[in-house]
């Protein structure tokens, strides 16, 4: 399957789980009158986790292997919401983070490379929080989802090794499209107005750094986000 039409089927599984997004709070407005909406802003931060990732491809010689090892990275996502009713929320993300990142290739032939690069993201996410408590329970853990765009981009720092003439990734390049995230996580009120809240994230969209690997590799990336913070509500 070529590139163009594993976007188009991602795109095609966002818009869908927005479709699904709907139909649940449709239901739930319909079950349900809302109480006061209440305002909140906060900011989360820790840990930001990608996804590895490899390719192979046979060639009359043998195997030709790429692959890419991220390390661990800082994350900080800024949101502002509302909560709508005891137990719906809706939800505005500004989200960073930032890996280093080590591209690896090898051919039948004996070329090869190693690289070291830097790699950073930034993404906007609208999506839903629903809670399973009440607003008054001190502790209210949650589900949530949403859609939104991210920018990825990376930058070679350093050429750990190579032999022969390969084949390497620009020394620059990005990608900007649509992304989808889930996360959970848990409210915990700490005085009138402020909460602590942990979240674990998965953000999945298309992979720019497989692509830019040689074979390049499969797979979408996934960007896991452990984070720890405060929200204050108005």
């Amino acid at each position: 399957m070529n590139f163009s039409r594993c976007k188009l089927r991602f795109q095609a599984e966002c818009w869908l789980k927005l479709v699904v997004l709907a139909v649940v709070l449709f239901g739930v407005f319909q079950e349900s009158s809302f109480g006061r909406v209440v305002p909140y802003a906060g900011a989360i931060g820790g840990i930001a986790t990608l996804s590895a990732d490899a390719g192979s491809e046979r060639v009359a010689q043998g195997l030709n292997l790429s692959s890419y090892a991220p390390s661990n990275g800082g994350a900080l996502d800024l949101f502002a919401g509302a909560d709508l009713h005891d137990y719906l929320s809706l939800q505005g993300d500004f989200i960073w983070n930032r890996n280093q990142l080590r591209l690896n290739s090898s051919s039948a032939s004996g070329v090869f490379y190693q690289q070291d690069r830097g790699s950073s993201q930034e993404a906007a996410i609208f999506g839903v929080l629903i809670y399973f408590r009440r607003r008054s329970a001190r502790i209210r853990p949650y589900l949530g989802g949403g859609a939104g765009i991210a920018h990825l981009s990376s930058v070679a720092e350093r050429l750990v090794g190579s032999g022969g003439a390969p084949a390497l990734p620009p020394a620059e390049f990005s990608w900007t499209g649509p992304v989808w995230r889930t996360h959970v996580g848990i409210d915990v009120r700490l005085i009138r107005r402020l909460d602590f809240r942990y979240s674990f994230s998965e953000t999945i969209g298309h992979n720019e750094i497989s692509n830019k690997l040689s074979p390049p590799g499969p797979r979408g990336l996934a960007n896991f986000q452990n984070l720890f913070g405060f929200v204050v509500r108005f």
